[in-house]
């Protein structure tokens, strides 16, 4: 029995081996193809289960609309915050709600690791198949309400932007894409960097989220705030480089290098976040359940 319980840990030390980060990375087609059949395996349940689906994606619009109705009930207390009008603060909501669909749609099993799939030792099958574990974390699971976001979020943004009569052009342009899907990584990233927690601590649902609700921060102008929340949500974390300084250049108010920093700090985080993740996975040692 010991000389079985070792063999079996030195199969699971074996599977270990290829968490480096040219596994995840490479090779791209084949991944990309993963995905789609994971995606597809998904959709099918998504079709199994119609009434749950409904009630998901109008739950999404449910509680957007409070957040929206919240934004409009204090600006019609405070019509002018630090120079912001309410359609430019929409703005902002807007951008941060287009910016964390990605994360929603993509990643939210990563709000499960720990109390879901470390708690009752599923994780342990994310180890023994011949693909990258986080790779497979994320494909797991494609939640839907992120597409209601993506809605909301992309509606609020036009409407907000033909308020302001803003003259597009393709600098705009390029930075409102850099701001959204740069926004995501973010998003993804900094949940990454403390979910990973989970594997000391178990359930990483309080860290995350006490993380993540900073983005309620960044749907209003930083320049509101202390210039040590500021700094904060530009270099710590960092949501205000998914709205504020790119909602400035759209809004020709700044010309700023923060308004296009958003993609290159999300890759950053995530190079962190996936070296936290190794040596997480280090770590682990199952439930031996």
């Amino acid at each position: 029995m010991q000389r079985k319980g070792k063999r079996g840990k030195r199969k699971m030390t074996e599977g270990k081996a290829d968490f480096s980060l040219f596994s995840f990375l490479f090779p791209l087609r084949r991944y990309l193809e993963l995905y789609a059949l994971f995606f597809v395996q998904r959709l099918k349940i998504f079709l199994e289960y119609r009434i749950s689906f409904l009630i998901g994606a109008s739950s999404t619009f449910v509680v957007q609309a409070a957040g929206l109705f919240s934004i409009w009930a204090i600006m019609r207390i405070v019509p002018n915050v630090v120079g912001w009008s309410f359609d430019q603060v929409l703005l902002l909501y807007g951008m941060v709600t287009l910016a964390r669909s990605f994360e929603h749609m993509f990643a939210d099993n990563l709000w499960t690791l720990g109390r879901h799939h470390i708690r009752d030792g599923s994780f342990d099958r994310f180890l023994v198949r011949p693909i990258n574990p986080l790779f497979h974390l994320f494909a797991d699971r494609f939640n839907h309400d992120g597409i209601g976001n993506f809605i909301i979020g992309l509606v609020v943004v036009i409407r907000s932007s033909l308020a302001l009569q803003i003259e597009w052009n393709l600098e705009k342009v390029v930075c409102m894409v850099l701001a959204a899907l740069g926004g995501g990584l973010i998003f993804i990233a900094l949940n990454l960097i403390t979910c990973v927690s989970a594997f000391w601590i178990i359930d990483s649902t309080p860290i995350t989220l006490g993380v993540h609700e900073w983005h309620e921060f960044a749907r209003y102008p930083l320049s509101m705030y202390s210039s040590n929340i500021k700094n904060a949500l530009t270099f710590i974390i960092p949501y205000g480089l998914v709205s504020y300084y790119p909602a400035l250049f759209v809004l020709g108010r700044d010309s700023s290098f923060l308004a296009f920093a958003s993609p290159f700090m999300g890759v950053g985080l995530m190079l962190l976040g996936y070296a936290l993740w190794n040596v997480g996975l280090r770590r682990y040692g199952s439930t031996g359940s």
